[in-house]
C-alpha cells in the first residue's frame, strides 16, 4: 500500500471511528494537571514539523514512546480529555511508518491497543508491557535493521526518575534519533536532598548517568543560588553531546530551549522538556516551535 493510500485510509477510518476513538469515558484515561496540555502541544507541533518536512526525504520514519500511557489524558478537575502522546503521533496528518509503544502498566497497554485499532496504521504499531529500561534493547535491535534508511523520534516522558541514562544512550546509538526528554525538575528537587551523600547507584545517578550532579548540588547548598537546574541541564546536555548530539551554545539558549511546565495552582516548577538532535535542522525546528506557548504567546524565558 502506498503512503497516499495509507493517508486516504487513515482519514476515512478515523472519521468512521471518531466516536470510538474520542469518546471521553469509554476507556482508561490518565489523570493529569492542566500543564500536560502545554507539554503535549509542544510534542504535537514538533511531530507536525518533523513529518511534514521529512516525509519525502526519508522512506522510514519511526516514533518511539517508552512511557506511552493509555493514549488519553483527563485534565484534573475538568471534563477535558486530551489525546496522549502515542495517539498524537498516530493521528498526525502525515503518519509515521513505524510506532513503538512501551508502558509498565498492562491496563495502559490494553487501553492503548484498543485505541490503536481505529487507525489504518495499526499494523505498524509495536507494543510491549514492562520496564522500558529493559525493553528498549528489543526496540533498538529492530531499529538497527534499517537505521541507514530511517529517521526516528523518541518521546521520553517519565512520571519520576524511572528513566535511566543507559536507556537514552541505547536509543542514541541509532544514527538518526531525535529525543524529547522530560527533565523532572520537581522530582529531582525532592530526591537530591535525600541522596546526594548516599552511596552511588541511586535513582539520580542513573538519571544523569554520572555522579557529577552531586558536586553541582553540594555547591548549590552552600549559597543556594538560583542557577541549580541550569547547571544540571547543562550537565545532562553535555552527556548528550558525548553521544553525538548537537551542542547548543549557552548564549544562544538563554534558558529558552527547555520549556518549563508549572503547577497551575502554586505556579511551582514541575519539569522541563529537553530536546536533542544530531542535525542542526532538528535544533532549528525545536527552536522555532518553542518560541511560542500553547496559547500562541511569545514565551518568556524562565529562570532556572
Amino acid at each position: 500500500m502506498s503512503m497516499d493510500e495509507r493517508q486516504k485510509g487513515f482519514e476515512s477510518k478515523f472519521a468512521h471511528d471518531e466516536e470510538m476513538l474520542f469518546k471521553a469515558n469509554a476507556r482508561r484515561a490518565k489523570l493529569l494537571g492542566l500543564w500536560a496540555a502545554e507539554k503535549l502541544d509542544y510534542l504535537h507541533r514538533y511531530i507536525t514539523v518533523f513529518e511534514t518536512s521529512m516525509r519525502n526525504r526519508w522512506s522510514l520514519r519511526n516514533y518511539i514512546d517508552l512511557m506511552s500511557g493509555p493514549g488519553k489524558n483527563r485534565i484534573r478537575g475538568t471534563q477535558q480529555v486530551l489525546l496522549g502522546s502515542p495517539l498524537l503521533a498516530l493521528t498526525a496528518e502525515y503518519p509515521f511508518t513505524g510506532y513503538y509503544f512501551i508502558d509498565s502498566d498492562p491496563a495502559n497497554t490494553s487501553a492503548l491497543s484498543e485505541r490503536c485499532k481505529a487507525s489504518p496504521s495499526h499494523d505498524y504499531v509495536h507494543q510491549s508491557t514492562g520496564d522500558c529500561n529493559v525493553l528498549v534493547d528489543q526496540v533498538v535491535k529492530e531499529l538497527k535493521q534499517t537505521e541507514y534508511q530511517s529517521l526516528n523520534l523518541a518521546f521520553l516522558d517519565p512520571e519520576g526518575l524511572e528513566l535511566r541514562w543507559n536507556t537514552v544512550a541505547k536509543l542514541a546509538s541509532i544514527r538518526k534519533m531525535d529525543l524529547i526528554i522530560n527533565y523532572p525538575q520537581s522530582g529531582l528537587n525532592r530526591m537530591m536532598v535525600n541522596v546526594y551523600q548516599s552511596p552511588p547507584d541511586n535513582a539520580v545517578d542513573h538519571f544523569f548517568g554520572t555522579r557529577e550532579w552531586r558536586r553541582i548540588y553540594a555547591k548549590y547548598l552552600i549559597n543556594r543560588h538560583s542557577g541549580l537546574h541550569r547547571e544540571l541541564i547543562d550537565l545532562y546536555k553535555s552527556q548528550l553531546h558525548t553521544l553525538g548530539y548537537q551542542e547548543v551554545r549557552r548564549g544562544d539558549e538563554a534558558g529558552g530551549y527547555e520549556p518549563l511546565m508549572r503547577n497551575t495552582k502554586r505556579n511551582a516548577p514541575l519539569y522541563r522538556l529537553i530536546f536533542a538532535s544530531k542535525s542542526p535542522l532538528g535544533e532549528k525546528f525545536w527552536h522555532d516551535i518553542t518560541k511560542r506557548n500553547l496559547y500562541g504567546q511569545k514565551r518568556m524565558f524562565d529562570s532556572l
